[in-house]
């Protein structure tokens, strides 16, 4: 067998300003064919373990491109052509191939392109013809498109939230593609529309016990192949932005279709149950500074670089200074400009800073006063489950006895080795403040005493009812309250 792999990811907060090039890609993964480092990063898992697979089969595997950019705005069209038209050029030198094995996102959009996942399926099925198996593994946080859903004939995408399943999925999709190329299985794929966007946690129920529950049909039904929970992804401003199911059966699409309608329906029953509970920047530095014991681990949900934010906000911050907390420790804030100048002056020296708040209203106001620099580390990166995550240049800084880690590259808090690559025990601070909506939970529940949800600014389009979306649909939960129907009198 000859396999082509490769992938393109990023996922696009359309309300986002900051716009994606080339070089957010290179700053945080491009990897021509080939050099794809043996650890994979969110959305390259099926080239790492494709690898594997390759050895034990005997067959060949012919790698193209990899690319990921962390999340941000729009993909500006060049970038995305360029990149879609080398993994293009790529896969027609390869032929003829068996199938093509991709990593994609699911929630990129490219100026002139509503629909990058499905243009990219869509292009790779007319290179291919209609008889070669593609497949592709997704983040759930993405939009299922008519498009790719009728250009693929397989789509895994990860369970979990926070992420931390995505070699798992990786292992899935390729358990499928072998037995469908080896003649065990035949893949069909039915998909149901929940009619809602919503948030799913699976560190907490409902969405704990409804992940369980898949996994538990997959492994006794031996028709399911493969169960995913499209979660939808409210900051993208795009026609068909919404949850769906996806159920991938032995040939048995009847069968599909019906399952996937009663785990849609029953995951629409619960709406509205599974986001985390949330309070505002005064009551989480409050009950922080309350607490019997830390570190009690404060999640900046909403300026979470992960889902497209600069993450540049300083709410939290700005209440610290003003309660006048010093057992605590911020990472991290994005501003590459204070990075630069915090670089200039050296460890140890101490200089009047501005920083925070440049990227978009509701982040809160630039932060002012006399710094003292305290660790600097290039290409510094934090791990994230299996693979790193780069946080770029960055900068440890003191204010006011607060310490602060400014970063020059975009990303979220995954991990608490952000801290301990900069110098600051994590676990000896009474408060630690961190940008992520839940990613971080895999790792900060561990050493964490409490944690915090927080609300602060609006940098991200977090209500959907009221959200000035001019592309999505407005026939869904909670645009509406009945989307299905379930109140109509016949």
């Amino acid at each position: 067998m000859r396999i082509f792999t490769a992938a393109l990811a990023t996922e696009t907060n359309t309300f986002s300003p900051i716009c994606v090039d080339k070089r957010a890609f290179e700053a945080s993964l491009y990897a021509p064919p080939g050099k794809h480092p043996e650890t994979p990063t969110l959305c390259t898992a099926p080239i790492t373990v494709g690898r594997r697979v390759a050895r034990e089969k005997g067959w060949t595997l012919i790698e193209g491109s990899a690319s990921w950019a962390d999340p941000a705005g729009l993909v500006s069209r060049k970038t995305y052509e360029s990149l879609r038209d080398e993994i293009l050029g790529q896969l027609t030198a390869a032929l003829p191939v068996d199938a093509v094995v991709l990593g994609l996102h699911g929630a990129m959009v490219a100026d002139g392109y509503e629909d990058t996942e499905g243009d990219l399926l869509a292009r790779v099925r007319a290179i291919v013809g209609d008889d070669v198996l593609i497949a592709a593994e997704l983040d759930p946080h993405s939009h299922l498109t008519a498009k790719r859903f009728s250009a693929a004939d397989i789509l895994v995408y990860f369970k979990e939230f926070p992420h931390t399943d995505f070699v798992d999925r990786a292992e899935d999709l390729w358990r499928i593609a072998v037995d469908t190329l080896e003649g065990r299985v035949t893949p069909a794929m039915s998909v149901f529309d929940c009619r809602m966007i919503d948030v799913f946690p699976t560190s907490r129920d409902p969405m704990r016990s409804f992940v369980d529950g898949i996994m538990a049909i997959e492994a006794s039904d031996a028709d399911v192949l493969s169960i995913s929970v499209i979660h939808g992804f409210m900051a993208g401003d795009v026609p068909e932005m919404g949850t769906k199911m996806l159920v991938v059966t032995n040939n048995k699409p009847e069968k599909g279709a019906e399952l996937a309608r009663q785990l849609g329906m029953d995951l629409f029953s619960k709406r509205g149950t599974f986001i985390m509970p949330q309070i505002d920047e005064k009551q989480a530095v409050a009950r922080a500074m309350a607490a019997d014991k830390g570190p009690v681990v404060i999640a900046d949900m909403w300026d979470n670089p992960g889902g497209g934010t600069a993450g540049d906000a300083t709410v939290l911050l700005a209440e610290l200074l003003a309660r006048g907390v010093t057992d605590a420790a911020v990472g991290t804030i994005w501003d590459p400009m204070a990075v630069q100048i915090c670089m200039a002056a050296g460890e140890g020296a101490e200089i009047p800073l501005r920083f925070g708040a440049k990227s978009a209203p509701g982040t809160g106001q630039p932060i002012d006063g006399l710094v003292r620099v305290v660790k600097l580390v290039e290409n510094a990166e934090m791990r994230f489950g299996e693979s790193f995550a780069p946080f770029g240049d960055a900068a440890h800084i003191q204010l006011a006895g607060i310490d602060i880690i400014l970063n020059s590259t975009r990303a979220q808090s995954f991990d608490p080795s952000l801290f301990s690559v900069m110098g600051i025990d994590p676990t000896a601070r009474k408060i630690l403040v961190i940008k992520s909506t839940n990613h971080f939970y895999a790792s900060f529940s561990k050493i964490a005493a409490e944690i915090l949800y927080c609300s602060a600014g609006t940098p991200y389009p977090n209500n959907p009812a009221r959200t000035p979306y001019r592309r999505a649909r407005r026939d869904i939960w909670p645009m509406v309250d009945d989307p299905h129907g379930i109140n109509e009198v016949a």
